[in-house]
């Protein structure tokens, strides 16, 4: 008997009941499913996710505040959940949607449903529905608010809820996922001042990783309190919302950046330091979302399989002279990465640290150390 016979584990079958639940897009598209997962109704931006695992960490990403998730693979919740595959201490997404969720999970790692998991964090789940005639829904419309519910909702009801509510374009989400108070985390040669958006707990691993002793520091702080510390180099984390909503981070940024120390962003930060640079962005259809993106490097050739989660992308013809071009969308040629022509400053949309994903990527942040160790021999 294997391991994964011993820790095969009956699901707390949330279909007992067979309580409806209803998905109602703003465009008046509705899907009728099975709930799961906390009862209650939910709105939010509706996207997919073509990961084909790593629910869990999905779910935790603060990127996805304000969102519902469509999951593109059929089958869901077949490993469970456990308190190691977290991005955070919480799930920031409004809503899941899947097509199968599996009644039974199997993993020696395995701790609780994934069921148990959405009921925990209060969390609205819809099952058995069509989420590839979703997907091409959205892939076709774009991205679009909607409402989940498994209350005593009508369709007509869902739909002006989801219309009621706000729109992803123009809404900063920061102050809501970032940390509260500054702290330390990591030993290391040099010292980084992490600014917080929404980071992702595998993006501190990786820093931590390199040999740097991370101060975190919330979203709306000053430039001045940062450089008073006297940071070795800055990092600006991923985070949900419209980049070009958080002017008040951006007149940070332009501070930041003046100091001529080395600075890296990742997504959002990435988006941030463009518009700073004097870039703009724009939101893209149905945005980016999954473990098996391809971007060019264009400086070596060389193709990455990237993982992505974000809705907006920078604009390239916006891109002033100062900005140099460094990575391309193989898909529809967005924007991936730059790098400053006279600062030691460079960015890329995707996700390095690749949770879940691929770690094809993982040598930026090798990169960001070999910068911050130049820049102390010069």
């Amino acid at each position: 008997m294997t391991n994964c016979d011993l820790a095969s584990k009956p699901v707390t079958n949330p279909s007992k009941t067979q309580k409806t639940a209803i998905l109602a897009l703003e465009d008046g598209r509705c899907f009728s499913g099975v709930g799961f997962g906390a009862e209650g109704t939910a709105v939010g931006e509706l996207v997919f996710n073509t990961s084909i695992f790593g629910y869990q960490e999905i779910l935790t990403d603060p990127s996805y505040a304000g969102q519902i998730i469509t999951l593109t693979y059929p089958e869901i919740g077949n490993y469970g959940t456990n308190d190691e595959d977290v991005e955070s201490k919480k799930v920031h997404a409004r809503g899941l949607v899947v097509k199968h969720l599996s009644r039974n999970y199997s993993s020696w790692r395995g701790k609780n449903s994934l069921h148990e998991f959405l009921v925990g964090h209060n969390v609205v789940g819809v099952a058995d529905v069509d989420t590839r005639a979703i997907t091409r829904h959205i892939r076709d419309k774009g991205a679009m608010r909607c409402a989940i519910s498994c209350d005593r909702y009508s369709e007509a009801e869902l739909v002006e809820l989801a219309n009621n509510s706000a729109k992803m374009l123009g809404a900063d989400f920061t102050a809501e996922v970032t940390t509260p108070t500054p702290y330390r985390t990591g030993e290391g040669k040099y010292t980084v001042a992490v600014l917080d958006y929404g980071i992702k707990s595998n993006i501190l691993n990786q820093l931590k990783k390199h040999d740097l002793r991370l101060d975190v520091y919330p979203s709306f702080t000053k430039a001045k309190e940062i450089l008073a510390k006297k940071p070795d180099g800055i990092f600006l984390s991923n985070g949900p919302g419209d980049p070009a909503a958080c002017q008040d981070i951006i007149v940070e940024l332009k501070e930041l950046m003046a100091s001529d120390l080395p600075i890296f962003g990742i997504c959002l930060g990435h988006q941030l330091l463009a518009i700073a640079l004097g870039a703009k962005t724009y939101k893209l259809k149905f945005g980016h979302r999954g473990g098996n993106q391809p971007v060019k490097d264009m400086l070596t050739g060389k193709v990455e399989i990237t993982c992505q989660n974000h809705g907006f992308a920078v604009d390239a013809a916006s891109m002033p002279d100062s900005m140099a071009l460094t990575h391309i969308n193989l898909n529809d040629n967005s924007v991936e990465g730059f790098t400053h022509r006279a600062l030691p400053i460079f960015g890329v949309q995707y996700h390095p640290e690749a949770s879940p994903g691929p770690h094809d990527s993982n040598y930026l942040f090798q990169r960001f150390f070999d910068w911050i160790q130049a820049s102390k021999v010069k």
